[in-house]
């Protein structure tokens, strides 16, 4: 085998090897949402109220299905199969993960805003054991209030109005909200990205000068939100736990194949102009 095959199939086994971590985080984080789930309060709309508490599992299982499909699509399927049934059904399914992918976003909003709203505890925290109070420890992080924890939790402590029998300490109230806070700009970031992606696709397949200067400026607005990608599994590397940091990073690497796909692509359209543009 010559060096430059062993390259190639060692690229594939490491891209491939990344998509499998990323599917394998769905299940991670539908137990992590399963164990918090069941300290939300009840809402009058199950279905939001679910979109809410499972967002992160929503919004891995949706863009696992986009990233495969864009996979297959850049450098799997020939370009001269992208059509008919075969089409229909690959923008049928991106449609239902992008919106599945939006409900996320809405979920994580509303998880933040959520956290927003606390009052002060009116009594002892000691006085609440009886009535299975938890604590929020950080974001998606309960323990029970009991009675050999309770006089740790002060006059400070905080009732969270948006969950049901959850007080918290002010500074894990807070890093509850950054988290979410950040939740929400992580995922509000990699929309972006995706839709930069489609019109590097789908439009970016001129090579004049004025396209030339649109790529660079496309490139700029990429590398800034990458920049706030690196910069949200940085704080959740030491914020977060290990799942959200650990996520983020295999994200990254997966967006990293998914750009090296596009760029060989488009090196393809500018040697050959005529060839058609993959339907993407």
């Amino acid at each position: 085998m010559s060096e430059s095959v062993l390259s190639y199939q060692l690229y594939r086994w490491a891209k491939y090897f990344i998509y499998a971590m990323l599917t394998l985080n769905i299940w991670f984080f539908l137990a992590e949402e399963l164990a918090s789930a069941e300290f939300a309060l009840e809402a009058d709309d199950t279905a939001v109220m679910g979109i809410q508490l499972f967002s992160a599992t929503l919004d891995t299982l949706a863009w696992v299905i986009l990233l495969l499909l864009f996979e297959a699509e850049t450098a799997v399927i020939p370009d001269h199969r992208l059509k008919g049934l075969l089409r229909f059904v690959i923008h049928a399914v991106r449609m239902l993960c992008t919106l599945a992918i939006c409900l996320a976003f809405l979920g994580y909003i509303a998880e933040w805003t959520t956290l927003l709203s606390s009052m002060p505890v009116t009594e002892t925290a000691c006085s609440l054991v009886s009535d299975n109070w938890v604590v929020m420890l950080k974001l998606d992080e309960f323990i029970p209030l009991t009675v050999d924890n309770c006089a740790q939790w002060g006059s400070d402590a905080r009732v969270v109005s948006g969950l049901e029998h959850v007080i918290a300490a002010p500074s894990g109230l807070l890093a509850a909200q950054r988290l979410a806070l950040v939740d929400v700009v992580n995922a509000g970031a990699w929309i972006l990205v995706v839709v930069l992606l489609e019109i590097d696709v789908r439009v970016l397949t001129r090579w004049d000068e004025m396209a030339r200067f649109v790529v660079r400026i496309w490139n700029s607005i990429k590398l800034a939100l990458y920049a706030t990608l690196i910069a949200a599994a940085i704080f959740w590397g030491f914020k977060g736990n290990f799942l959200d940091f650990w996520d983020a990073a295999l994200w990254l690497f997966a967006f990293v194949f998914i750009e090296l796909n596009v760029f060989e692509w488009q090196q393809e359209i500018r040697d050959d102009p005529d060839s058609s543009q993959p339907d993407v």
